[in-house]
């Protein structure tokens, strides 16, 4: 199988699934099968799952300590990850470690424990990003969530199963406009 046939499959494929598992770290997902769904996942010779998707949710995972580790084990193309499911878990932030996979389209926070709003910015590094939840978290409650969010990351077209309108984007430039105060560079003394 060529490599554009190979990654072609691995779109269609359905995701590799380890959700109500009971994971609490990465190296429980090495010692777990995934869950069987109706449509049966292909594998390499070596027995990695041949898709660009991963499913944790539902599990009692505080990090991501073990993630690329685990991808690389278990993915037979790790880097090509599209969509990551992590919702319902006990996740306190958003690991940088998501970041090494910048084909990320989908990504599912929701249902965690985040607390700080300016975890959101480590996903500014994923350019092709477009649909992210975070409700269901801590930092839904903040002022200008939503607004906060789609301007960080004015790319997205869904953000917590909502579609992101023109309205929406613009509602978010001003918010950004009149709360965020942009950084000034310092002036250097003369000698």
């Amino acid at each position: 199988m060529s490599q554009a046939a190979s990654a072609q499959e691995g779109l269609l494929a359905p995701p590799v699934d380890y959700s109500f598992k009971y994971i609490n770290t990465m190296e429980d997902v090495l010692v777990e099968d995934p869950r069987i769904g109706p449509k049966l996942l292909k594998h390499t010779v070596d027995g990695k799952a041949i898709t660009h998707s991963i499913r944790l949710s539902n599990n009692t995972l505080t990090d991501l300590t073990g993630f690329r580790e685990m991808a690389e084990a278990v993915l037979a193309d790790p880097y090509q990850l599209r969509w990551i499911d992590l919702s319902f878990n006990d996740l306190l932030s958003i690991d940088s470690i998501l970041t090494l996979y910048p084909n990320l389209y989908v990504l599912n926070l929701h249902g965690n424990d985040i607390t700080e709003l300016s975890e959101v910015n480590k996903l500014a590094a994923l350019p092709n990003l477009r649909s992210l939840t975070l409700h269901g978290n801590p930092i839904e409650s903040e002022k200008g969530y939503r607004n906060y969010v789609i301007g960080l990351l004015p790319w997205l077209k869904s953000f917590d199963f909502s579609g992101v309108t023109k309205q929406d984007r613009t509602n978010a430039e001003v918010w950004r406009k009149m709360n965020i105060k942009p950084k000034h560079a310092k002036k250097k003394k003369k000698e």
